[in-house]
């Protein structure tokens, strides 16, 4: 069987475990909610997962592309930070904290793309184990467990990191509007840079712009409940397996 179709089946098995692990009335019963964390939150939270950070199987196979490209820009950030830096506009407007805010947002998504090398090393245990489809939830909590402390500490800290992130409302603004830029200038140079490389970072823009408007529907301490809750979520989710 190819790594692929493992792949293909350790999503489908992986957004299982989300919409399990994301139900409003178990979630209710397990952590003290206020009532701003209600039912339609919860969904939303949910829905940005299985959309942005799990997608389907079809949805993967058409950003594959694009987030090659992300990684190439994230191991080589000179070639972004090139065109940043000669422009006026700017340098005039974030002045010596235009680095700083670049960095930002090149964080921001190398951390959403955590979740991509997360699925990827289980289906390296995968293949290690023998193991074939279906992939049930007990299957894959059961390759999870093979995976080293690191690699787990690195996805919590991934998603830690995209979600503070995305909730700094003033930087987002900053990284959002340098992302732009950024896919301006690229379409005005398609001899140096290919229509991936700029799907590469309108996925990533997309991204980005989709989270914040999820945690704009709340209050900013709301943001704060809902994140810390999230990463509770999935840190009992991690003990729970490694409990049995």
């Amino acid at each position: 069987m190819s790594e692929q179709i493992l792949l293909n089946e350790i999503i489908i098995g992986y957004r299982n475990l989300i919409e399990e692990r994301y139900q409003y009335k178990i979630l209710k019963e397990k952590y003290d909610f206020p009532q701003t964390i209600n039912e339609e939150v919860v969904k939303d939270i949910k829905t940005y997962f299985l959309t942005y950070v799990y997608p389907d199987v079809e949805k993967r196979a058409e950003l594959n592309e694009a987030f090659s490209t992300l990684d190439d820009f994230i191991k080589h950030p000179e070639k972004l930070l090139n065109l940043v830096l000669p422009c006026l506009k700017l340098i005039f407007t974030h002045g010596k904290h235009l680095p700083k805010i670049f960095n930002a947002g090149l964080k921001a998504m190398k951390s959403f793309r955590g979740a991509t090398k997360f699925e990827n090393a289980i289906v390296e245990k995968a293949i290690e184990e023998n193991n074939e489809p279906p992939f049930t939830s007990q299957k894959i909590n059961k390759l999870i467990q093979l995976l080293s402390y690191k690699e787990l500490e690195e996805f919590m800290k991934n998603t830690e990191t995209f979600f503070n992130i995305i909730h700094d409302k003033e930087l987002v603004e900053k990284i959002k509007e340098i992302i732009s830029f950024l896919i301006s200038k690229m379409k005005n140079k398609p001899k140096i840079f290919s229509q991936k490389e700029i799907s590469g970072l309108s996925l990533a823009l997309e991204t980005i712009s989709k989270g914040e408007q999820m945690l704009n529907k709340l209050t900013l301490k709301d943001q704060e409940i809902l994140i810390g809750f999230v990463l509770q979520i999935e840190k009992d989710y991690l003990q729970t397996i490694f409990s049995k």
